[in-house]
């Protein structure tokens, strides 16, 4: 009976043993390439860098705004006889826009007149008895005291005169306020009075908008200013606005930037300006703009993708002639869709865009296709 038990307890110990020498022997080498023991070549796609020249653009949203708006006043009381424009015309400088009662200034201008008349033939008189008395008194017929009095009324009369013309002047003033004419060319608004409308200096008749040119106020971030006044300062910096739902620029110039930055929001508030013989541009609406700041000249571009950034810095993967994944260090120099413009290759690389997350630097390589990719090949090219 001990026998076999100690015959099923070495059984026991035998299998256990086999067990565990089964479970914790090194695995076997994975047999590729015909059963030797290495990882192959890592499959990548590749691109040719490009030379183009890329604009550095700043955008934003926009809101259109005249350049100038006029809320018409009279500067009189008195009442609408007609109106000579209706809303939404578009007028010119100068046009006559509202008529006023101006029976009462046409009467005051007539009396002006007559005064002035009034004044002009007594000086006239006492010019001519002034001449008189100085022949007189080369005669010795009459004193010097009569002499200087004459000369006295006759200076009295010369400014007596000259006051009446200037009140005169006054009265037309105040008769040509009973004409309201366009201060400037723009697009009449809302017309608030009609013909015996009793008006007064606080009654707002219309408006005038200008509407051509036209400027677009948006703001930009301040990290931006630097390159907005080197950019102002070389020339005219192109603007485009766009509207919603439509990709067709509409092209204009920046015109304002402001002297402060907000420091609450961090933001600059700049202004363009804008042909708007078409009316494209409305007041109050918004657009989207862009700005062009920069140019970079035969800039390299490269897929975005194609960029890596960790802790080492910013590179890309080319591939070597021996095959393998080498090491580039680049800058970013502007990022615009899918694409970015970088400094620190030659342009004759092989960048790998596809198949990089398995590449360490050395590591050998197989080009998916043998031709350089589409965005690598200059226009033209088939």
């Amino acid at each position: 009976m001990k026998k076999k038990t100690l015959g099923v307890l070495v059984g026991v110990a035998v299998v256990v043993a086999a067990g565990a020498w089964h479970f914790t022997r090194p695995a076997a080498p994975v047999q590729q390439a015909g059963g030797k023991g290495f990882q192959g070549p890592t499959t990548v796609n590749i691109v040719q860098p490009k030379r183009q020249d890329v604009p550095v653009l700043l955008q934003a949203n926009g809101t259109v705004s005249p350049i100038s708006t006029v809320d018409l006043h009279p500067q009189t009381t008195s009442t609408i006889v007609k109106v000579h424009v209706k809303e939404g015309q578009f007028v010119k400088q100068g046009d006559l826009m509202f008529s006023l009662d101006s029976r009462s200034e046409a009467a005051n201008v007539q009396k002006a007149d007559a005064q002035v008349a009034r004044d002009r033939a007594s000086l006239a008189d006492l010019e001519r008895q002034y001449k008189r008395s100085m022949e007189l008194l080369a005669q010795k017929f009459i004193a010097q005291g009569a002499v200087d009095t004459l000369k006295s009324q006759v200076d009295a009369a010369r400014a007596l005169l000259e006051a009446d013309i200037a009140a005169a002047r006054a009265v037309r003033v105040d008769q040509s306020y009973t004409a309201i004419r366009a201060p400037m060319s723009g697009r009449v608004g809302a017309i608030n009075v009609y013909p015996g409308s009793l008006v007064q200096l606080t009654t707002s008749l219309a408006t005038i908008t200008q509407l051509d040119p036209i400027n677009v106020a948006f703001t930009l971030p301040e990290n931006s200013l630097a390159a907005l006044l080197d950019a102002q300062r070389a020339g005219k910096v192109p603007v485009q606005a766009f509207q919603n739902n439509s990709d067709k620029p509409i092209e204009g110039h920046l015109s304002f930037i402001d002297n402060t930055v907000d420091p609450v929001a961090g933001v600059i508030r700049v202004k363009a300006q804008f042909d708007n013989k078409d009316t494209r541009l409305w007041p109050g609406q918004y657009v989207n703009t862009s700005l062009t700041v920069q140019t970079l000249k035969e800039a390299l571009v490269l897929p975005q993708n194609a960029i890596i950034t960790n802790t080492r810095g910013t590179f890309v993967y080319t591939v070597g002639p021996d095959n393998t994944a080498k090491v580039a260090n680049i800058e970013r120099l502007h990022a615009f869709g899918g694409d970015a413009a970088v400094r620190g290759l030659q342009g004759d690389e092989k960048v790998i865009v596809e198949g990089k997350q398995n590449l360490r630097p050395g590591g050998k390589v197989r080009i998916a296709d043998a031709r350089v990719a589409e965005q690598g090949k200059p226009k033209g090219v088939e």
